[in-house]
């Protein structure tokens, strides 16, 4: 993911997503435990917590082919 800014709990977007319109994730820390997580073409609409311990689990599962795509 890249940093949208410099601060600690800044919105970082996915390093796969692209400026077009496309399919875009954000990610912030929230607590040092939690972290949020938004579609980053409809930030009005808020974003859903997440245990960090969780996000992980699914980023791993992502990364190594786990949903078949």
């Amino acid at each position: 993911m890249t940093r949208s800014g410099g601060a600690d709990g800044a919105w970082r977007k996915s390093s796969h997503s692209a400026d077009n319109g496309g399919q875009c994730v954000e990610m912030r820390d929230v607590d040092g435990t939690h972290v949020a997580v938004r579609d980053s073409k409809d930030t009005v609409r808020g974003a859903i917590r997440t245990p960090r311990e969780a996000w992980g689990v699914f980023l791993a599962g992502v990364t190594g082919g786990a949903t078949g795509s």
